[in-house]
């Protein structure tokens, strides 16, 4: 699988910014997709996840009620709706795709990694 991630850009803080991750090949629905984020100095860390068919979903406290991730299996899309975002979310995402949901916040559960977009929140 490989993935690749776009959307990322300059926002003002408290505006927001949709992320999205084309996947390639035929089996992206077999995928727990999942974000995650790293800053710079900093160590890369979980964002939010959702499993194969989309009905769970899970997010990094940090994040909850601002950030959404959804997925399109027809599309081979994973997306991140990131609303009221604050300076400290500033970071390089990157879309991840493993084939287990459980333990999703670690990154080691992730067999596939995109590039990564950069995001940026000026305050």
């Amino acid at each position: 699988v490989q993935l690749q991630a776009c959307g990322g850009g300059l926002v003002q803080a408290g505006g927001s910014l949709r992320l999205s991750c084309a996947a390639s090949g035929r089996t992206f629905s077999s995928y727990a997709m999942g974000w995650f984020r790293q800053a710079p100095g900093k160590e890369r860390e979980f964002a939010a996840a959702i499993n194969w068919t989309g009905g769970s979903t899970a997010y990094a406290d940090s994040v909850k009620g601002r950030f959404t991730i959804s997925r399109d299996n027809a599309k081979n899309t994973v997306s991140l709706q990131m609303n009221n975002l604050k300076p400290e979310d500033t970071a390089v995402y990157l879309c991840a795709a493993g084939t287990a949901y459980y333990d999703y916040a670690k990154a080691y559960r992730y067999n596939y990694w995109g590039q990564g977009t950069q995001v940026t929140v000026s305050s």
